[in-house]
Order: structure tokens, then sequence, then C-alpha cells
């Protein structure tokens, strides 16, 4: 299963701080007992305990993604090629903001609605990130290229339909979306079939996820993770969620990191050792299986569309990547 949540940072390089937290908020008593598990119910302290759920089965897998670049990497190329540029790499160097014209400094920060599990993380960062972790780059899927030229961007991409015609040369208009989006419709379709393919899914999460948290299984499990978190001597919150994304964890850090205060840290500490305690994570596992199992039910028809959807991407990878 692809995780759908977790910490996620983007971000420039910001400077590295050196807190770390021992044993705050692990010795005290907060006089919650620990819930005996219910039946079919995983105990998840960590998200690779996280078993997978309904949904899975209808989302692309981190090999189907990384096959899915691969062919269009491809495709892009042999594209290129046929506009003159011969020697089009197949992975092209990635662009730098610096290369751009461009400087900035981009975080986001999102968390799951169980909250967050790895306690040696929260120890040290509380509920922000390690900066030198923060920058994101993608495995890349072979040797590295040249960089494209600025000629050749205007037809991979298409930049000649910013407020004017489509880029042509040679004669020849370039494709709506340059060689990437030919690349794109070759492999998944038309824009109705991409948009399915890629966000029906998560858009049902979504909705699926906020009739879940009004679960009176969850309600019940979230008020004693509050009362195990305030018995601790922190503040009480509603939910693990509610606890990530206390403003006051931000005020005076940069880079969108957390100030990591003696607080900020003992209450990120007391929450991860409360939620695994209330095993918060399997009870939200449960209701979100159920209620993910009956979503299907009900929309039946287009799930399945879903499936069609990437079954095609699947043979045009293939096809592609000359495997069948």
């Amino acid at each position: 299963m692809r995780v759908r949540w977790g910490v996620l940072a983007l971000a420039s390089a910001v400077g590295a701080v050196g807190t770390v937290l021992t044993g705050c908020g692990s010795g005290a008593d907060d006089g919650v007992p620990g819930r005996r598990l219910d039946a079919g119910e995983p105990r998840v302290t960590s998200h690779a305990d996280y078993p997978a759920t309904p949904l899975s089965k209808y989302e692309l897998s981190d090999r189907d993604n990384k096959r899915k670049e691969q062919a269009t990497s491809r495709l892009v190329q042999r594209c290129m090629r046929s506009y003159g540029f011969a020697d089009f790499p197949l992975y092209p160097r990635p662009e730098k903001p610096q290369e751009m014209g461009e400087t900035f400094s981009l975080t986001a920060l999102s968390v799951s609605p169980y909250g967050m599990l790895d306690l040696e993380q929260v120890r040290r960062w509380g509920y922000g990130f390690d900066p030198d972790q923060a920058e994101f780059t993608p495995e890349p899927l072979g040797p590295e290229g040249r960089a494209v030229t600025s000629q050749e961007r205007e037809v991979l991409n298409d930049f000649g339909r910013a407020g004017h015609a489509r880029a042509v040369v040679d004669g020849r208009k370039v494709p709506e979306g340059g060689c990437t989006g030919e690349a794109a419709r070759r492999l998944m379709g038309d824009e109705a079939k991409r948009m399915r393919l890629w966000g029906y899914v998560d858009e049902r999460s979504v909705e699926i996820d906020k009739v879940v948290a009004k679960d009176a299984r969850v309600r019940r499990v979230f008020r004693d993770w509050s009362r195990c978190v305030r018995d601790k001597g922190f503040a009480s919150y509603e939910s693990p969620a509610a606890a990530f994304r206390d403003e006051g964890w931000r005020k005076g850090a940069s880079g969108g990191n957390t100030a990591r205060t003696k607080r900020e840290l003992g209450t990120a500490v007391a929450d991860v050792e409360c939620n695994r305690k209330l095993n918060v994570a399997g009870v939200w596992w449960v209701v979100s299986a159920e209620k993910e199992r009956a979503d299907i039910r009900r929309n039946a028809g287009r799930y399945e569309a879903v499936r069609a959807d990437q079954e095609r991407l699947r043979a045009g990878v293939r096809e592609v990547l000359g495997e069948g």
C-alpha cells in the first residue's frame, strides 16, 4: 500500500538545529489504561504496521509509478527527436530553481488523521522535520543527461501556448502540452481519464476520512487519547491531527519548520506514546476499512473504471518498454 499520509517536507535547505529531547513524558503514569484490541483490529505502532485498506487496489503502486515515468521518458525522447532534437537525453538533468531565475523556500507539512507514530522522530524534531532531509530529490530513473535548452523547452512543454498560438517547429505545430502532454495522452488517455485515474480515489478518501472521524469508535479513542496527553501535563486536543496543526509550534521558526520548544517536544512525545498505548491508528484502520468497503459498493462502476484505467496504463507501459 502506498501510504497516503505522513510528514511530507519539500523545502530549500534551512538551518539545522540540534536540540534533542530524552525521556520527556515517557516515565509519567497518565492513569489511562491500555486498550484491549477488538477482533480484527491490528496493533499499529509504526506506519509499517498499517495494513492495506480496500482502496489500495485502486491506487497505483510505487512500482507502477516508476515504470510509468520510465515509459514517459521514452515517449518524450522519441517525440523530441521527431522535432529535430536528435540528441535529446532520455533523462534530462532536472532544472534547479536558480536555473529558472527563481529562489524560494517551500515547505508542505501534512499528517495522517490518526497522527504520528515515530517516537524517535518526535523526540528530536517534535512536529517539525529534519532540515537536512527536507529537500525533495526524486530517485533517478537512469543516468542523468544534460539540461534541457530553452528551445527544447518550448517543444517539451509547449510553452508557446502562454498567451499565443502553440509553438511551431519546421512548420509542424507542437502537440498540446508539448511532447510531455502527448506522452501523457498516449499512456493515460484523455484529460477525463487522467483526472479519474489520479484524482478519483484521492477525492473519495478525503470524503471517507470525514465520515471515519465522526464514527463513535474513533471519537471515543480520540477522547481517550486526549485525556492521556492531558494527564501527562500537556494541552487537550480533539485529535492527533489537531495537535500537529497547533499554530503555536511554528511561531518564531523559519523555513516552515517548528520552533521545537520544550512544550512542543513534550507534547509530541506524549502524543505518540498515547497513540501507541491506545492503538489509535488501529482503530482508525478498522473503521476506514469498513467505510471504504461500503463506498466501493455504492460506487462500484466508478471504481471499476479506475481499475480499467490502471490496466490500460500498465498495458501501455509494457508496450513502450518493449515487454509485449
